[in-house]
């Protein structure tokens, strides 16, 4: 089952700092919406739309819901593609002060994201985590994440991604299995330097994955 794109349609992206346009200076700013909408208006000039994104660096699935309404809800698009849950796992380890994130919580979060969209199509987009070898620094604090770090957030993210799942389901979205795709792919610092951020090629494969669920 695919969506269909019909000409005038507002299309909203939204998440966290994969989805985002915004990159420091320096940073490729390749994101997979921007590459994704470059690509339809390129092979569909008979269907124009409106592209929209209201992506945060840095959001969980809580702050996505605290600003639904003025983000999402207000510009009352056609189609909604959610790629939260990554933050949800790793802000803790970044942050030390910030609270945990239980799977019912993000279970019940994002429901409530879902419930008003019954007016629109929805992609949901699984959370992934690339096994990179790298070491990094991350946050403020300069927080190392390596392999440990990684293995303790794969655990919390394997639970998360069945919940994004399930809301598939249950609300008829389609769902993009972006985890399980670079899982496939293999050669993960060729998609991810960090394991969550993403490389240009990176974004490329999800905007191919993003385009194959629209017609």
């Amino acid at each position: 089952m695919t969506i269909t794109l019909k000409p005038g349609s507002t299309v909203m992206f939204t998440g966290d700092s994969i989805t985002s346009f915004v990159r420091l200076p320096g940073y490729d700013r390749a994101a997979y919406p921007l590459q994704a909408a470059g690509r339809w208006c390129f092979e569909h000039p008979d269907r124009p739309m409106t592209w929209l994104n209201t992506a945060h660096p840095g959001d969980t699935s809580a702050d996505l819901e605290a600003r639904w309404q003025t983000d999402v809800l207000d510009a009352r698009p056609d189609v909604v593609s959610i790629l939260v849950g990554i933050n949800d796992v790793g802000r803790r380890t970044i942050l030390p002060e910030a609270p945990v994130i239980s799977t019912d919580e993000y279970a019940t979060t994002y429901d409530q994201l879902l419930k008003p969209l019954a007016d629109a199509r929805v992609i949901l987009v699984e959370p992934f985590l690339l096994h990179v070898a790298a070491v990094v620094e991350a946050g403020p604090h300069r927080v190392r994440i390596g392999e440990r770090e990684r293995a303790e957030w794969r655990a919390d993210l394997d639970t998360k991604i069945e919940v994004v799942h399930e809301l598939a389901h249950r609300y008829g979205a389609e769902l993009l299995l972006a985890d399980r795709m670079f899982a496939r792919l293999g050669e993960p610092e060729r998609w991810s330097e960090d394991g969550v951020h993403l490389t240009a090629a990176g974004h490329s494969a999800l905007a191919e994955a993003w385009l194959n669920l629209v017609v």
